[in-house]
């Protein structure tokens, strides 16, 4: 299998920048319950604006995960942009006949969500400068987790279906995941881990433009929950690195 992502930065430190682009880059492969074995790095960087040390360290941190994962870094490129951007084109490899999609589900599967939501709003807050080093590190931790343990039990338990929780939001990948199967998938609102800041981040208007487009979009396959307003806004949040 063969996959590529790359993101702009969600926190300040370059290092836990790359580390947070591998990680998310890698989960595609994790989702399929793939093994990552080699990647390549692509990078954007404006050489006129930022140092090279600033580079060198988002590479680094990228170089972690893949380490950690398992993966052999074999190349990469580099382009002078005028917008800082890095990700990660991922080879996974997994038997043809155990590959999990997101289409399969079954009536009576249990939905499993192995990270908390709100990365997308609480990055929003850390551009704003409005949120504490506590809440944004802790957010940070979340996003570079490898989500491997994930899907080496998820294979091992027989999983019928799996997705990585991204840009979409929750509902809008468990859409997918319905659609595929056709099946309904029913969540309990007070059962989804959501970050801690995430509510009071909501109340001061700290949420991303995409969270309002996933809502605009999935919102009328939502059924009992439309009334909810703003509650639900952490289930359409985009999310980076996210759970599976």
């Amino acid at each position: 299998m063969e996959t590529t992502d790359i993101i702009t930065p969600l926190v300040d430190d370059p290092f836990t920048f790359g580390r947070i682009a591998a990680v998310n880059a890698l989960s595609d492969v994790y989702a399929m319950g793939g093994r990552p074995v080699t990647a390549m790095n692509l990078a954007f960087f404006p050489a006129c604006d930022l140092p090279g040390e600033i580079l060198a360290q988002i590479l680094a941190g990228g170089k972690d995960a893949m380490v950690e994962a398992g993966a052999c870094l074999v190349g990469g490129h580099t382009v002078e942009d005028d917008e800082l951007k890095f990700g990660l084109a991922v080879t996974g490899l997994i038997h043809p006949d155990r590959v999990i999609r997101n289409s399969t589900s079954q009536p009576g599967d249990k939905l499993i969500l192995t990270k908390p939501l709100g990365t997308g709003i609480i990055s929003t807050a850390i551009k704003a400068g409005m949120i504490s080093a506590a809440d944004a590190e802790e957010a940070a931790d979340w996003m570079c987790r490898l989500n491997k343990v994930a899907a080496e039990l998820m294979a091992e338990c027989g999983a019928h279906a799996a997705t990585d929780v991204t840009g979409f939001g929750l509902v809008g990948h468990a859409c997918e995941m319905a659609r595929g199967a056709g099946v309904t998938i029913g969540i309990r609102l007070s059962s989804v881990p959501v970050l801690s800041p995430v509510g009071a981040l909501i109340a001061d208007g700290l949420v991303p433009a995409g969270c309002y487009r996933n809502r605009d979009y999935y919102q009328p396959f939502v059924g009992n929950g439309r009334n909810l307003g703003d509650k639900l806004l952490p289930l359409f949040d985009p999310q980076t690195s996210g759970g599976s």
